[in-house]
């Protein structure tokens, strides 16, 4: 493993920290809006209003410790794995938004292996409402692997992260790339933080728009007691149908204005600390 991989490993955990640590409330909102029985909620603001209410404060980070642990991984592999892929796709250091959508889509597929797990078991924290009989982490994460082994239960929606992962991260890099050039043409090559923070955020509003009515389906395939059957493509397309059945297109897109509002400062945090981070890396390392 070279010195660049290894530098971009390093400012990946960084960079996934800081989402983690930034977005998490919004993101259990958007998870909550997802999954809840129908009626349980009347929209994001009543689901903020009751888990304060009902749980208190430190409820909108459940979940938190499943990314938090995994996130290093997670980011790690993504950076390193889009870095990789650039170099794949050209010798060249300055690619044109295609290369660097196609490079994204090859880093979002492989990201998927850490990607589905992390996000597998927070989830079914966040689908947890303050009763009694809630579970810690470990507890989930035994009871997953003793009733359904890897494949089933730990590894339970990989194939559709796998789709939502490869339209995302294609939108994800290419915003953020086009943002960042922009800013480039009228500062220089060293953008300010807050041109890091403001590209960051486009790049993850991008995201969001590019994979959400999938996110919903692996959001409630992942809480499911019992794992998907058939293929994938049936699986995601039964549950893209019962989604619509249940509360018409719509339901596609429940829990998208939270997500949106979480890109914002989540994702121009986690690329303003791993482009800071590789860069003093950079300077430290000389690579």
């Amino acid at each position: 493993m070279d010195s660049s991989t290894i530098n971009e490993l390093i400012a990946g955990s960084v960079g996934g920290a800081s989402q983690v640590i930034v977005g998490q409330p919004l993101d259990t909102i958007k998870t909550r809006a997802q999954t809840a029985p129908k009626g349980m909620f009347k929209g994001p603001m009543d689901i903020l209003a009751q888990t304060l209410r009902k749980e208190g404060f430190f409820a909108l980070y459940k979940g938190m410790a499943s990314p938090l642990i995994g996130i290093a991984g997670v980011n790690s592999l993504l950076f390193a794995a889009y870095g990789v892929s650039k170099r794949i796709i050209s010798p060249f250091p300055d690619l044109s938004l295609k290369e660097i959508a196609a490079a994204g889509a090859m880093a979002g597929a492989i990201n998927s292996v850490l990607a589905s797990p992390v996000e597998m078991f927070k989830v079914r924290m966040q689908g947890q409402y303050g009763s009694p009989s809630d579970k810690r982490l470990r507890a989930v994460v035994s009871e997953m692997w003793k009733d359904w082994g890897l494949r089933k239960g730990v590894m339970r929606g990989f194939w559709v992260t796998v789709a939502r992962e490869i339209p995302a991260y294609a939108g994800f890099y290419a915003a953020f790339e086009f943002s960042k050039r922009k800013f480039s043409k009228k500062y220089g090559k060293q953008i300010p933080v807050w041109a890091l923070l403001a590209s960051g955020s486009t790049g993850g509003i991008a995201y969001w728009l590019s994979c959400y009515p999938l996110d919903v389906v692996k959001s409630r395939v992942q809480l499911r007691p019992t794992p998907p059957e058939g293929t994938p493509v049936q699986y995601i397309a039964r549950e893209l149908k019962a989604v619509v059945a249940e509360s018409g297109a719509a339901g596609l897109f429940r829990g998208l204005t939270p997500s949106l509002l979480r890109s914002i400062p989540a994702a121009g945090a986690t690329f303003a600390a791993f482009e800071l981070t590789r860069e003093y890396l950079r300077e430290y390392t000389g690579v």
